[in-house]
């Protein structure tokens, strides 16, 4: 039996969600993000494919079908990796149509995804530190600075490669702004309203600060994807970056 594929819209039809929007599909299989997609509808139109679901084998099928449903699709795979290999698998990833790739940002691995996306439009965004850690587990990890000093040195290699953009902590969305300039890309996980829970975002903040503060994009998982009424939820937080 074939497997379900996201029904495409009509091409008259309207887009209303919010581009600045990303909601992330980090759900146990590629079967439960669809049957997310179709309960979101026309409420979200960009959407982060992650490691848990190129993991199960039917991620990139995912962003592709995403993509023919006229949606924008962020591929979260983090790239880290020799600069050979990566300029590789950016070269590859580029001919899939996704609008957004994540990598490390290390110089040589932002730089080698630069050069492997070549003149695609695929957008390289380098990850400053995970919104996961503070500054004692940067500490723990080897590190001898802040998450925020961290970030800025990385965010000017991140310039200083090639990359469009950077994902960091609301915390810093202002330092990468002001760096970037106005056509930089800033996106920012750890975004959790102040009606939800912040599970496990050491550096979180609620949507309109992320935005207020220099975001681009903002990322927003769990307080949609495990509320009970997802299309409601998301329908709130557009309304409160709107």
């Amino acid at each position: 039996m074939a497997a379900a594929t996201l029904a495409q819209p009509p091409q008259s039809q309207a887009v209303k969600a919010d581009p600045r929007l990303i909601v992330a599909l980090d759900l146990p299989s590629a079967g439960e993000a669809r049957a997310m997609v179709e309960a979101l509808g026309e409420t979200v139109s960009f959407y982060k494919v992650g490691l848990e679901l190129f993991a199960g084998g039917e991620g990139m099928i995912l962003a592709r079908e995403l993509k023919a449903a006229g949606k924008q699709v962020f591929l979260d795979w983090k790239l880290h990796d020799i600069g050979t290999t990566v300029q590789r698998a950016a070269a590859v990833l580029a001919q899939s149509g996704g609008d957004f790739l994540t990598v490390h940002g290390e110089p040589q691995v932002m730089a080698s995804a630069v050069r492997g996306r070549g003149a695609s439009s695929l957008k390289i965004l380098a990850v400053t530190v995970l919104t996961s850690l503070s500054d004692d587990d940067l500490v723990e990890v080897g590190y001898h600075e802040t998450a925020r000093a961290l970030v800025e040195r990385r965010i000017h290699q991140a310039i200083a490669a090639g990359c469009d953009g950077v994902v960091a902590s609301p915390h810093e969305a202002e330092l990468a702004r002001r760096l970037g300039g106005p056509g930089f890309l800033v996106v920012t996980p750890g975004v959790r309203p102040d009606w939800s829970a912040k599970n496990d975002q050491a550096r979180a903040a609620t949507p309109r600060d992320a935005l207020t503060s220099g975001a681009s994009h903002i990322v927003v998982g769990r307080p949609i994807t495990a509320a009970n009424d997802p299309a409601e939820a998301a329908r709130r937080i557009a309304a409160e970056i709107a």
